[in-house]
């Protein structure tokens, strides 16, 4: 094929090629953008595509609210805890009247914590005291906690309690 014959065959490809692709840029016909051509045999309109030109929803206003846990206890034995609490302070305010329940006075906040789980585990010799832990849920608090206890060196460590603060939505 001559140099000459090669640049006219090139240049009707890319003239070819190029009206098939403006041809396509059309394909709904008469219509703006987001609408498609409606009716029939010279009787047309157009219509809007559904869901096109909608953003998305409106997001929900609220948000999370994370929340306390506290536990107390008393020499007595006497032990009471909250959870679910948004502030610190009346998570370790109930938790000191729970103590108080068994009619202890000497009752003080030993734990709290905030947006998790947490576990209290006691030994079994009575110098090695409670262990408490956290964790994303119960299991993995009580078994860090239970590892606690096996750490100082007692070999029965009993989960004596074990709760988790939950989130709860509020809306805006």
């Amino acid at each position: 094929m001559k140099l000459g014959n090669l640049k006219k065959a090139l240049c009707t490809s890319i003239l070819l090629f190029g009206s098939l692709s403006v041809s396509s840029a059309f394909a709904e016909g008469r219509c703006p953008p987001g609408q498609y051509p409606i009716g029939d045999q010279g009787v047309g309109g157009c219509a809007p595509i559904p869901g096109a030109g909608q953003g998305a929803p409106a997001e929900n206003p609220g948000h999370w609210v994370k929340t306390w846990g506290a536990v107390a206890s008393s020499p007595t034995g006497d032990a009471g805890s909250a959870t679910g609490h948004q502030a610190k302070g009346s998570a370790e305010r109930q938790a000191l009247e729970r103590c108080g329940f068994g009619g202890a006075t000497d009752c003080r906040v030993v734990f709290t914590y905030y947006n998790q789980c947490y576990a209290a585990v006691g030994a079994a010799r009575p110098h090695n005291g409670v262990k408490f832990s956290t964790g994303a849920t119960k299991q993995q608090a009580q078994e860090r906690a239970i590892q606690d206890c096996k750490g100082t060196g007692s070999q029965e460590c009993t989960v004596i309690h074990s709760d988790c603060t939950k989130a709860f939505f509020q809306e805006g």
